[in-house]
Formats: structure tokens, sequence, C-alpha cells
């Protein structure tokens, strides 16, 4: 399997959103590992901003979308109070965000293919930096994470969620 992670477009947005809507809908697990739900999480003005900044990307099998994620060029406040192995500037750090992969897919992976596609983007774009997050609940994608060499992270504070770190 050698599928091509490609940059989203707005001719993209639809399906996206058609995407995540099935992922939802067919992972029973989601609401206890990620918390996602239809039309809170990922949100659909989320899902255009990624796209419009250039941030959202896809693997297609064929013309049918099989994964997704956006892969933000800079990190936010939110990842401040986390004790980093490397303290870096917001513009020199990239970040995973709402990685999904097709449930009739997992298993089989994609998300690794997906992370590893992340890597090498933020490499491209002289990145020091790979960082992602999960929820404490969401073991599926620590494990994904954690066996691709990140590692785990935790705030300077009380916090929901448990980042993964650098490449």
């Amino acid at each position: 399997m050698n599928m091509i992670l490609q940059q989203a477009t707005l001719s993209d947005y639809a399906s996206i959103l058609a995407f995540y809507d099935d992922v939802i809908e067919r992972t029973p697990e989601i609401g206890r590992h990620a918390w996602w739900q239809k039309g809170k999480h990922p949100t659909a003005e989320g899902v255009r901003a990624y796209i419009e900044e250039g941030s959202m990307y896809l693997c297609r099998e064929e013309a049918k979308i099989v994964a997704v994620m956006a892969l933000s060029p800079y990190q936010g406040e939110d990842y401040h109070p986390v004790n980093w192995l490397r303290d870096l500037p917001d513009d020199e750090v990239a970040v995973v965000h709402i990685l999904a992969v097709s449930p009739d897919r997992q298993g089989e992976g994609i998300g690794e293919q997906m992370v590893r596609g992340a890597v090498r983007i933020s490499k491209e774009l002289g990145k020091k930096a790979l960082r992602l997050d999960t929820l404490l609940s969401n073991t599926p994608a620590q494990r994904l994470y954690e066996r691709l060499g990140f590692v785990r992270r935790v705030p300077k504070r009380s916090a929901r969620w448990s980042p993964g770190a650098s490449m």
C-alpha cells in the first residue's frame, strides 16, 4: 500500500466534511476516545480554515478519501504549558490535528503513513519539531504515536490532554 498524501483544496471541502461525519457515525468508541461529535468537532468552520491556510491533507484510494488530517505550520498558545523536550518558538513547530482514518481501513497502517507524511512535510517546511496531542482517553492514537517514536509529554499544570512530542 503506497498512498499519496495530498494537500486538500476547497473543492474537497464537502467530501472531507462527509468523511468526518462517516468516521464519527461508524466508529463506536469515537465519543469515548476522541470526544468527536457530528457538527461539533471537527467543525465545518475549522475544516474550511485548515483548507484555506493550506494545512489540510488527505489520502485517497482511487477517488475515495481514506484518511484526513490537519497539519498546522505553527503551534498555538495551547501548547505553551507543556514540558517539551525542546522549547521552540511557535513558528518552528508543526502540529497534527484531527487525524482520522476510514473505519473500513483502520488497522492497515494508513494512520502510520499519515503521521510519517506529516513528519516529512514538517521537515520540508524547515520545522524543528512535530507535535500532536490526544485526550488521555484516546489510547488508540497514543499507541500509534508512541509506536512511531513520539514521546509522551505532560502539561506543566493539570490539563485534559496528553501531547506527544518532537520528531
